[in-house]
């Protein structure tokens, strides 16, 4: 009897230790400073009502006099995490930005995109890697493309390689995932049917467009990509299957790493990991593959004139 005593108040004491030891590492905030925290966080950073804002519980730092403190962001399909540094009297909010000299920031992001399969435009030895996150339908994407093909493609030779991964916003662009699940067939067989069928569409979305109804839309993407698939005297029987079966697996597992890496719209750009937001003009999608170039111990090649039509900043497009 006294046995079972003794072991009940000893599993009961460790019990209560840890939770003393839980309250110590992580204390709630209080309610005045979580609004506080809160008005700070949405006032500077212009966060918009339709954001919800949550504070967590206070944690220990590695600053003296500071406690760390995270805010998150959530707007009802995504979250974003942001740590703070909390003074102990409560009365100074502080964002830190701390960078692991150990760690290269661009081969990190590189790491996080699974090219493995994807189509290769260009010299698929090349130092430098050029990922676009593309939306078939989005029409920022399409001068995007036209700055890149043919003229940087030829611009730079052997030195780069040209990669699109999907990233269709559907809700504001209904037949993009039909048309990167048509290219992805195409890709399975045949890797210069995908870039013609990219090359095509990015040429013609006036076209797909001017199809009255959505099922007619996907009818012509669905022709368009047939066609490739003769020019290029593929298996027309397997593209056929692939094309009615419409399996858009691999486009949402595109979409998902893309958001892992914060990409949020059209187009979006990886250079060696060196970010690329919009169509921009050409010189600085240039100055970044130089840059990217550099520090991979190439020399860029000359550059002697415009090979964009264009040299306006272009958005991107988002879903709204």
């Amino acid at each position: 009897m006294y046995r079972r005593f003794f072991v009940l108040f000893f599993r009961r004491s460790i019990f209560i230790i840890l939770l003393i030891c839980l309250g110590c590492s992580a204390q709630s905030v209080p309610a005045d400073l979580n609004q506080r925290i809160q008005n700070q966080v949405r006032a500077y950073y212009k966060v918009p009502e339709s954001v919800n804002i949550t504070v967590g519980p206070l944690k220990p730092s590695d600053f003296t006099n500071y406690d760390t403190v995270t805010v998150v962001l959530d707007n009802g399909t995504k979250k974003q995490d942001y740590e703070f540094l909390l003074s102990k009297d409560h009365k100074t909010l502080a964002r830190l930005n701390r960078f692991d000299l150990t760690k290269d920031p661009y081969a990190d992001v590189m790491q996080k995109i699974d090219v493995a399969g994807r189509p290769v435009r260009g010299n698929k030895a090349a130092k430098v890697e050029v990922v676009n996150f593309d939306d078939f339908e989005c029409p920022y994407c399409s001068h995007m493309h036209q700055v890149l093909f043919p003229g940087l493609l030829k611009e730079y030779g052997d030195q780069v390689k040209f990669i699109y991964k999907d990233f269709p916003l559907s809700d504001i662009h209904p037949w993009a995932i039909h048309a990167a699940v048509d290219a992805n067939c195409l890709a399975a067989q045949s890797n210069d049917a995908y870039w013609d069928f990219a090359d095509y569409i990015h040429a013609n979305q006036a076209e797909v467009n001017g199809e009255k109804g959505l099922p007619a839309q996907f009818a012509a993407l669905d022709h368009i990509a047939l066609l490739q698939g003769q020019n290029h005297h593929l298996d027309q029987a397997k593209l056929q299957v692939c094309v009615k079966a419409q399996n858009d697996a691999a486009v949402k597992a595109s979409v998902q790493e893309g958001d892992a890496l914060g990409v949020d719209a059209t187009p979006t750009m990886f250079v060696n990991g060196a970010e690329i937001d919009g169509a921009l003009p050409v010189e600085q999608v240039r100055a970044t593959i130089d840059g990217a170039l550099r520090r991979a111990g190439l020399t860029p090649p000359p550059h002697t004139g415009e090979t964009s039509t264009s040299s306006q900043v272009v958005n991107q497009e988002r879903n709204k």
